[in-house]
């Protein structure tokens, strides 16, 4: 079967190294695709992940039997509607069930409606509002903007007044990331963050590996939000068996049937990013789609076929339950010098030697001639596998260290040192 994969980052070209393995795929097609995506299959850079009529246009000539789709923008662009429009099998929930990434107010409202523990928040639309709800807030807030932010949209706050401060500032240069006015005030949980993410269609529901994801820019967790610098799995330090199974029940399920009972057509990804706390699991936001760089550390521990996965929920199957090795694996994300207050583009990179265990998925970028060319920001995720997280840490970061050894001197690539190091136990 022919399968296009919408995107062009790092997930994507994750997603394709996976699907390239099963017996089921002829050929890959990526759009617009990446450097890694154009050594699997043929990429389409001439068509947006956003651009639902370009892209059905060309499935349809390219005769596609599955689509996938990768980015949130791509989905609350309609994509995987105008797939399904024409009988093509997406695998990708639609515009208003994506809804529970694109809009977190909604999704605060649909985690209340339906049981699912989620930090207290109020909504606001500006400054007064937000002032007033500050007026008496106990402790730390987190404050979201409320539409697509490439995960730059979330600020944590130690006291109501350094987020009213911040509140004021975006509204101030009307730079609101997303876009809009509105904003939502959490509380503050405590506890350790871990992502966890299901397929289903409704009547199936299947939880993939657990993974721990890092999204400071820095060592030690600082540094500014970034969309993630790394990432570990199994998160056994985090969850166990029984967790995992209270997480089935007191979020994937019934996040499940609540999108059933509203009626939201959802065939794809429910990435759930939760804060264990004492209280047990909170969800601190819902994405709709795979999450980077989690993908590329969850992917390479499945052994089962991923082809069989995603067609059998597009399609309103009943899949096979996903199988995962025990063995951990670990990914670094290098990027580039300034990330991420600019992406500044990375030229002549040459391709990274192959090494066992190791994958090497590439963000943003074209292939010339033997060397890539990156847009910049988030340049390629190093993800390696070992027998224990430390083996697999061990590995990543001597790949990492020979890419930027072999990198021209003017170019300078960057990556945190810590990526998975508080579990890393000889």
């Amino acid at each position: 079967m022919n399968v296009l994969i919408v995107g062009s980052g790092a997930r994507e070209h994750a997603l394709a190294w996976k699907l390239a393995q099963s017996p089921h795929v002829s050929a890959l097609h990526a759009a617009p695709g990446n450097a890694g995506t154009a050594q699997l299959g043929s990429n389409w850079p001439d068509v947006a992940a956003t651009d639902a009529h370009g892209l059905v246009k060309r499935a349809r000539e390219a005769r596609i039997g599955l689509t996938v789709i990768g980015p949130e923008a791509a989905l609350a662009a309609g994509v995987a509607d105008a797939m399904r429009a024409v009988h093509i099998p997406a695998f990708g929930p639609s515009r208003a069930a994506a809804r529970l990434e694109s809009s977190k107010s909604f999704a605060k409202q649909f985690m209340s409606r339906w049981g699912i523990p989620t930090a207290a928040y109020k909504v606001v639309h500006d400054r007064k509002q937000a002032a007033r709800a500050l007026r008496d807030w106990p402790g730390g807030v987190v404050v979201k903007a409320d539409g697509l932010a490439a995960g730059k949209g979330v600020i944590v706050a130690d006291s109501a007044a350094d987020a009213l401060a911040s509140i004021e500032r975006w509204y101030d240069a009307h730079s609101l990331p997303g876009g809009g006015t509105t904003i939502i005030l959490e509380e503050r949980l405590e506890g350790k963050e871990v992502s966890v993410m299901a397929v289903t269609n409704g009547p199936a529901l299947h939880r993939l590996a657990a993974a721990c994801d890092y999204k400071r820019a820095l060592d030690a967790d600082q540094g500014p939000n970034t969309g993630g610098m790394g990432a570990y799995s199994p998160a056994a330090d985090v969850v166990d068996d029984t967790q995992l199974e209270r997480i089935d029940r007191a979020v994937l399920v019934r996040a499940r049937d609540g999108i059933q009972r509203d009626g939201m057509d959802f065939r794809g990804c429910l990435y759930a990013g939760l804060m264990m706390t004492a209280r047990g699991p909170y969800v601190l936001e819902f994405n709709a789609r795979f999450g980077d760089p989690e993908t590329q550390v969850v992917l390479p521990r499945l052994e089962s076929d991923l082809f069989d996965l995603l067609y059998g929920i597009a399609t309103g199957g009943e899949p096979p339950s996903p199988r995962f090795t025990s063995r951990a694996c670990v990914g670094v994300v290098l990027a580039s010098k300034n990330y991420p207050e600019r992406s500044d583009p990375v030229d002549n990179l040459p391709q990274p030697p192959a090494a066992d265990d190791v994958a090497y998925f590439w963000g943003g970028s074209k292939l010339a001639n033997g060397t890539v060319s990156s847009a910049g920001g988030r340049v390629l995720t190093v993800a390696a596998l070992g027998d224990t997280v430390a083996a697999a840490r061990a590995r990543a970061y001597e790949a990492c260290a020979a890419i930027v050894a072999g990198a021209p001197a003017r170019e300078t690539l960057r990556y945190r040192a810590d990526i998975a190091q508080r579990v890393a136990v000889p």
